[in-house]
């Protein structure tokens, strides 16, 4: 199965420049390459003239580097949306809840996704399981994704990179396909 024969959607799940802070959010970000990754996946898209979504998140507090009023909350240059990309902004983790989201995959009859962004725990975490969930196919691209450091509740600290493991472990099989770039491109 080759995903271009399917019209699958390459979703870019909140890859803002307020995430350029590390310490705001945690700090030790794994993957630095991700935003790398996700360019080369996103000209591979533009190139076969498939579906792209540019996903947003608009933090509702004010003093969040992703709130509208902050220069964080903009799209980082590396994956710039172009003239006929669909923009859609959010409020909550899930690109599902709060937008118009799934009801444009459906009158496109998308039913495959191919999702990549900040962060693997959170929002795309959250979006891959509601998408599972909805009936899409879709695919979680490792190293088109990073998290942060998180303080667990009793003030442990656990590293960014077994939170990234971990994530991708809990979707993959039952969410998502969980695979890395280089196999996405054999698949495209």
């Amino acid at each position: 199965m080759k995903l271009r024969e399917h019209n699958t959607a390459l979703m870019i799940i909140d890859v803002q420049k307020g995430f350029n802070d590390e310490n705001y959010w945690g700090g030790n970000r794994n993957n630095k390459d991700a935003e790398v990754k996700i360019a080369q996946i996103l000209e591979k898209w533009r190139s076969l003239k498939l579906p792209v979504f540019h996903i947003v998140h608009s933090s509702v507090h004010p003093d969040s580097k992703l709130h509208e009023s902050n220069p964080g909350f903009e799209i980082k240059e590396e994956v710039k949306p172009i003239e006929g990309e669909t923009i859609l902004v959010k409020n909550v983790n899930s690109a599902f809840i709060g937008t118009d989201l799934k009801e444009r995959l459906d009158h496109r009859k998308i039913n495959k996704l191919v999702l990549v962004g900040l962060t693997t725990n959170h929002c795309v975490s959250t979006t891959a399981r509601m998408a599972g969930n909805l009936g899409f196919d879709n695919w979680v691209i490792s190293d088109a994704t990073a998290t942060f450091d998180r303080i667990g509740i009793k003030g442990e600290k656990f590293d960014s990179e077994l939170i990234h493991q971990i994530s991708l472990a809990s979707l993959h099989n039952e969410f998502s396909q969980v695979i890395d770039t280089e196999k996405l491109f054999d698949l495209v």
